[in-house]
C-alpha cells in the first residue's frame, strides 16, 4: 500500500511538474495588448519541424511587422470522404476539416476570419491560453460574425502542444457540418522534434445513403467515422522509416463519442494530454489511447518493427462505413427461401445480407445507392480489408528514401500466417473434425 502511494505521488509530481510550466498566471498575459510583440517569428526547420496532417492542407500565413497573419474563410465546401462519397459540408478555405494551423510558442499571431456562411459564426481557439475577448464565444466574449463580415483575433502563443479551433455559435450545426481544425503549436527548438510528427482530427457524421448533406441533428446513429475528414479507404497512410521516433497527435471534436485509438504492433508512451506535456516519469505505456470528445492526446514510439500496422478506433461500429449501418439482424437465419420469393415476385437480383455474418460484404461488389460507400474498406494484398471508417495504416519500412506510400509490405519467409498443412496438423495432434472441449 505504501509503495502504491509513493508511485502515485511520483506520477502526480510528474504531471504537476509539467503542468506548472503552463501556469495560467504566467501565460494568460492579463496586460497583453496589441503592443505585446511576442518573440521573433518561429521558422520552419530552424525553430520547429513541420507536422504532417494526412488528407489535410496547412493554413498559409504571411509576416507583417513581426506578426504571423492568417486568413480563415468560413464557407460551404464540397468534400469527398472516400471515393464514391461526396457531401456538401461547411468548412474553412475550401477544406473540410479546416486547414491545420501551425505556429511556434512565442509567436504573435493575427487571424482574420471572413464569414461566407448563410448564418453567423465565431472561432474559438480550443485549449489555448489567451485574453478573454479573443476566446470566441458568441454573445459571451464577442459579438457574432455576421454573414459577409470579417473579424480580427490577435494574441501571443504562450504554450506549446496540440490544440483545435471551431465555432462557438450554433456548434451543433456548424461542427456537424465540418467546421473544425487542428492548431499545432511547436516548442522553440528543433532538437526536441520527433523524426515524424503526424496530427489527426477524429470526427463523426450522419450521412444517409444517397444524400448529399450531413444531418446535424443526429445524436447517436453516426455512420461515417473519419480521420482528418476521410473514411477508409480514403485515408492516407502514415509512412515512417524504420528506427525513427514518431509522434501521432489526436484531436476529437466529434459530437458525442470518445474514441479508443489502437495501434497494432507497438506499445507507445502517452506524452501529452489536452496540450499539456506529461513529464517522462508519469508517461504511461499503452497500446490504446482514449481520446474523449473535446480533447487532444499525443503518443510517441520508436518505429522499430517494419510492416503495415493498423491504426483505428476500437469501437467496432466506428470501423464500418454507412452501408453497414441499420441492417437487420439475420445472423443464423437461412434466407434462401426468402431471397427466392423476393427475387421472383418483387425485386430481381435481391439478396439478403448478414445470415452468415458481414465479413464477405467487402468483396461482393453489390450495387448500392449513389453517393454511398459500402460497409467494408478497401482491397488489401490478401483480399478485402473488412474495416472502414476511422481506420488507417502505419507503414514502417527500412531504408526508404522518401515518405511516399511504399505499397504493401513484403513479409520475409516464415513470418506470414498461412493455411496449415495436413502433415503439420498430424505432427501436432490437431484434429479438424473434433470440437474443442
Amino acid at each position: 500500500m505504501q509503495k502504491s502511494a509513493v508511485a502515485a505521488g511520483a506520477a502526480t509530481a510528474g504531471v504537476v511538474a509539467a503542468s506548472s510550466l503552463l501556469s495560467p498566471t504566467k501565460l494568460r498575459g492579463q496586460s497583453e495588448g496589441v503592443s505585446d510583440p511576442g518573440l521573433a517569428p518561429g521558422q520552419s526547420d530552424i525553430d520547429y519541424k513541420p507536422v504532417v496532417t494526412p488528407n489535410n492542407p496547412k493554413l498559409t500565413w504571411k509576416l507583417v511587422d513581426g506578426v504571423k497573419v492568417f486568413h480563415l474563410i468560413a464557407e460551404e465546401v464540397n468534400h469527398q470522404f472516400a471515393p464514391g462519397l461526396m457531401a456538401k459540408c461547411w468548412g474553412y478555405n475550401g477544406s473540410v476539416h479546416g486547414p491545420t494551423i501551425e505556429a511556434v510558442e512565442g509567436d504573435r499571431v493575427r487571424f482574420y476570419v471572413t464569414n461566407r456562411l448563410p448564418e453567423p459564426t465565431t472561432v474559438h481557439w480550443h485549449g489555448i491560453i489567451l485574453p478573454n475577448g479573443m476566446d470566441g464565444v458568441g454573445g459571451l466574449t464577442q459579438r457574432i460574425i455576421q454573414p459577409g463580415e470579417t473579424y480580427k483575433y490577435e494574441f501571443t502563443l504562450r504554450q506549446h502542444g496540440t490544440f483545435m479551433y471551431h465555432p462557438h455559435h450554433d456548434e451543433m450545426t456548424q461542427m456537424a457540418l465540418g467546421m473544425m481544425g487542428l492548431f499545432i503549436i511547436h516548442p522553440r527548438g528543433i532538437q526536441q522534434a520527433p523524426d515524424r510528427d503526424f496530427a489527426i482530427m477524429l470526427s463523426e457524421w450522419k450521412i444517409a445513403p444517397g444524400t448529399l448533406r450531413p444531418d446535424s441533428t443526429e445524436m447517436t446513429e453516426f455512420n461515417v467515422l473519419t480521420m482528418n475528414a476521410a473514411a477508409y479507404p480514403g485515408t492516407d497512410s502514415l509512412v515512417v522509416r524504420q528506427g525513427e521516433r514518431a509522434r501521432i497527435r489526436f484531436g476529437n471534436l466529434g459530437a458525442m463519442d470518445h474514441h479508443p485509438i489502437h495501434l497494432h504492433g507497438y506499445s507507445f508512451r502517452v506524452v501529452e494530454t489536452d496540450g499539456c506535456q506529461i513529464a517522462e516519469p508519469a508517461q504511461q505505456r499503452e497500446a490504446t489511447v482514449l481520446v474523449p470528445a473535446g480533447s487532444t492526446r499525443a503518443i510517441e514510439f520508436v518505429a522499430d518493427a517494419p510492416g503495415d500496422w493498423a491504426l483505428h478506433c476500437h469501437m467496432t461500429h466506428h470501423v464500418m462505413n454507412q452501408m453497414g449501418h441499420d441492417s437487420l439482424n439475420l445472423i443464423g437465419v437461412n434466407t434462401d427461401k426468402i431471397d427466392d420469393t423476393v427475387r421472383s415476385t418483387l425485386i430481381p437480383g435481391f439478396m439478403s445480407m448478414g445470415g452468415d455474418g458481414m465479413g464477405d460484404m467487402g468483396g461482393m461488389g453489390m450495387e448500392i445507392p449513389k453517393n454511398s460507400i459500402s460497409m467494408a474498406g478497401g482491397q488489401g494484398q490478401y483480399g478485402p480489408i473488412t474495416m472502414g471508417g476511422m481506420f488507417t495504416i502505419l507503414k514502417v519500412r527500412p531504408d526508404i528514401t522518401s515518405y511516399d506510400d511504399p505499397g504493401w509490405y513484403k513479409h520475409p519467409a516464415g513470418t506470414l500466417a498461412s493455411l496449415a498443412k495436413a502433415e503439420e496438423l498430424r505432427r501436432d495432434g490437431i484434429s479438424e473434425d473434433k470440437a474443442s472441449s
